[in-house]
Formats: structure tokens, sequence, C-alpha cells
């Protein structure tokens, strides 16, 4: 499940992923983030996976999608989480999320937010 983070603002983003990713979690993002592109031209997302569990064959084949959809339409993309396929995590989404990811550790994600906001 995916929760829109209260200190996203702008083309600034952010959502935690909470249990497990499904097809119907991408439902729900990509009209949002499809006004939003339409609203702010491009976007810079937020990635909290503090709460991430997995996720399912039809979630990933959706977030691939998701990501090839709006790859050119995302600046940059911050991971926050606290381990080591998390930090892996981060080169993936360069190549099929954004022109520019980075990855931070859950107590830096105020250093994350400030990064997309630069």
């Amino acid at each position: 499940m995916l929760e829109k983070l209260a200190e996203s603002s702008g083309n600034v983003v952010g959502y935690k992923i909470v249990g497990n990713l499904e097809p119907s979690d991408y439902e729900k993002l990509e009209p949002e983030v499809k006004a939003l592109v339409e609203k702010e031209g491009s976007l810079r997302l937020l990635f909290d996976l503090t709460g991430y569990e997995g996720g399912t064959v039809g979630g990933w084949i959706a977030d691939y999608k998701f990501g090839r959809e709006f790859q050119n339409k995302i600046e940059k993309v911050a991971v926050v989480g606290d381990k080591t396929w998390e930090e892996w995590l981060t080169h993936l989404a360069q190549v099929v999320y954004a022109i520019d990811a980075r990855f931070f550790q859950s107590s830096d994600i105020s250093k994350a937010w400030a990064w997309l906001r630069e």
C-alpha cells in the first residue's frame, strides 16, 4: 500500500510503502502522478521503503510500467530505507524511473527531502 506523505508539496511528492505493493496501488498512483505532471511539468519523488515487505509479480510489472511511462517526467527519486538491497534498488530506479536517483538512510529522510527541493 502507498501512503502519500504530508511533506509533499508542489512537484516534490513522497510516498511511504507499507506492506506489499499490488497492481491496485498503481491504479491509484498513476492518475495522481499524471495530474501532477500536467500541472507541474515534472516531478521529484521520494519513496520511503521502511515499511515495505515485498510485492507480487503483478505489482512489480505495474511498477515497471509506471516507471517507463513517467521516466522522462521524473527529475529525481530519493529512496529511503535501511537495507542494502534498498540501496541497490536505487541504481535500478535511476534506469527505470528518473534522471537522478539517490539512496538515503531512514535517519536522513530530512536530507532526502532537502535534496529533492534543491
